[in-house]
């Protein structure tokens, strides 16, 4: 496959800042056993090593060891996953697989997780591709989807994992491609959204986001992306595109922290989604 670069992704190494994420909801958006899970209650540590950096002395040590301890989140989905029942007879069920704007979106305030579809969030908030692969048998193979929809890398650029090469990310997003196929299972790579250094956080500091991932990167992974999705008969879906203004910049309207979509950012990513998986499913006639 073409490559970029193997150079470190430049701005992995960057001194850890919090990770503003989209604020919870009392109750997420659940229409069938199994759908989505959000963290257990006592789940007082974030799912990726660089989030333990919020943390001091041994609290910090303890977050680490939780983190390790389950480096792929397993714990996050498996009750779900054994909730949730075996796809019906002609039903075309669809994972979500990603980080936390796959998570995000069944959370209540984010405009509803494509109501009436049979699809199923998998999403985990600050999760690496490295974490991601680990759990793509248990949170995708074997839930029997018709196909997946895989939207994730902009963490591995922030290094919440740590530092990666570019050579990583697409070999980690290529295996869960191989391991799909290899299940029968379409394919469809989105894009990784832009961000922006528009926004302020609870305090009034300004959200740099092009600091830990620059919007050149991002795009040069999307191009690599787009090309593998061709090459290997998946597809491509562009969220970036309809995200993203003339500066190639987090369109303001549509998120609220420069990283993470809102409502109205899922209102434009939805039906894109919901094409590319028409176009996915065609591809098996």
């Amino acid at each position: 496959m073409t490559r970029l670069p193997t150079a470190l992704l430049s701005l992995a190494l960057l001194p850890a800042v919090s990770f503003a994420q989209a604020p919870a909801a009392p109750a997420p958006q659940v229409q069938f056993p199994g759908q989505y899970a959000e963290p257990p209650a006592d789940r007082k540590y974030p799912a990726w090593p660089k989030g333990c950096a919020r943390f001091e002395g041994e609290e910090r040590t303890a977050c680490l060891d939780v983190v390790a301890s389950d480096f792929g989140g397993l714990y996050r989905y498996a009750a779900a996953n054994a909730a949730l029942a075996a796809p019906k007879a002609g039903e075309v069920r669809v994972v979500f697989f990603g980080d936390s704007i796959t998570d995000n979106w069944s959370k209540s305030g984010y405009g509803g997780f494509f109501p009436g579809k049979p699809y199923v969030n998998r999403g985990i908030g600050g999760q690496a591709t490295a974490q991601m692969l680990l759990r793509f048998r248990a949170d995708v193979i074997e839930l029997q989807p018709k196909a997946v929809v895989i939207l994730a890398g902009t963490n591995d650029i922030a290094g919440n994992a740590g530092p990666v090469s570019v050579d990583q990310v697409q070999d980690n997003m290529a295996s869960m491609a191989e391991l799909a196929r290899a299940h029968a299972i379409e394919v469809v790579l989105a894009s990784i959204l832009p961000v922006s250094d528009d926004k302020k956080d609870a305090n009034g500091l300004a959200l740099t986001r092009t600091r830990q991932r620059p919007t050149g990167t991002i795009q040069a992974l999307n191009r690599w992306l787009a090309e593998y999705a061709a090459k290997n008969g998946h597809t491509y879906l562009d969220y970036f595109s309809a995200t993203a203004d003339a500066s190639s910049l987090f369109r303001p309207e549509l998120n609220d922290d420069g990283l993470h979509p809102n409502a109205r950012g899922y209102a434009v990513m939805a039906p894109l989604a919901e094409k590319a998986i028409a176009q996915a499913m065609g591809s098996r006639r």
